[in-house]
């Protein structure tokens, strides 16, 4: 049998190095097509000759425990739908970047339909249990500027829908007195974010206790390898593993982590009518596709 492959892919993916794309992006988008480029092997169809009904059998491969990884091991187990989308992204993205160096496409990105995807219930019941984490520190942690600053670091996690990274690189300068916090996100992508009156208020409390110090950063440690350190900054370690240690404390149903809060902060404003456009902003995504994933 011949082996199929994907044309011109070490471009696309050198394409997102140079456009300041990170590694586990990029990771991700290889992964994503070697299981699209094994589905076009096990079905024997070229690329060349990929048509709707190809795409129609991919989501029904994707689907399925059949369909093989990129390690060629089968799947151990059924595909969510938002991963089964990712995926569907990632290739409507490979086409979208075949059309700009003109190279000719079997078919147009926009053929490829996302699937629908699954409503979670109960909502409200998830909206409450994410906000007894936002407020945990505060009945966890027996220092209160520790209880205070992790308090403040779920509050803007949650208010602005900011990345981890992005968080923990906020600097004191970067927030204004409107409410606006200015951020560098990734592949250098600027962008303003909005704290609510709720979370400016907990930046205020924290900033009367924080302390002096030469670092820039918003938030800072009190303990640790790196309270020395001039330009010292909370690791996102340290809030990942926060969190699941409150979550767990809490005995909360809804497995979230740090980042996770993102991803409900993005939910919140869809239910409330947000557009995706306006939510890919705040987000900081560089394309729809990303958001919608």
């Amino acid at each position: 049998m011949k082996n199929i492959q994907l044309p011109y892919l070490d471009d696309f993916l050198l394409n997102l190095q140079t456009n300041n794309r990170s590694e586990e992006t990029i990771y991700n988008y290889e992964r994503d097509l070697k299981v699209f480029e094994n589905f076009l092997n096990e079905i024997n169809v070229d690329f060349e000759k990929i048509d709707k009904k190809t795409i129609l059998n991919y989501k029904a491969y994707l689907t399925s425990r059949d369909r093989k990884t990129p390690k060629e091991q089968a799947g151990k187990k059924k595909l969510a739908s938002f991963s089964i989308n990712r995926m569907l992204s990632a290739f409507r993205s490979y086409l979208k970047f075949l059309i700009n160096m003109d190279y000719k496409i079997p078919i147009p990105p926009n053929a490829i339909e996302l699937v629908k995807t699954e409503k979670k219930h109960p909502r409200v019941g998830e909206f409450e249990e994410i906000i007894k984490l936002i407020e945990s520190p505060s009945q966890f942690e027996k220092n209160k500027i520790v209880a205070l600053r992790n308090r403040t670091m779920l509050e803007v996690l949650f208010s602005t829908g900011v990345r981890i990274s992005e968080l923990l690189n906020i600097k004191i300068t970067d927030i204004d007195k409107t409410g606006r916090i200015f951020i560098k996100g990734k592949g250098k992508k600027e962008r303003f974010v909005y704290l609510t009156p709720r979370a400016q208020k907990h930046i205020k409390n924290y900033l009367e206790v924080r302390g002096k110090t030469e670092s820039p950063y918003l938030f800072i440690p009190y303990r640790g390898r790196n309270i020395h350190i001039k330009d010292k900054k909370i690791s996102p370690n340290y809030l990942e593993e926060k969190v699941k240690r409150y979550r767990e404390l809490l005995g909360l149903n809804i497995p979230i982590s740090a980042h996770g809060i993102r991803h409900a902060f993005a939910t919140y404003l869809a239910e409330s009518g947000a557009s995706p456009v306006a939510i890919q902003i705040l987000l900081g995504h560089e394309s729809l596709d990303t958001t919608t994933r």
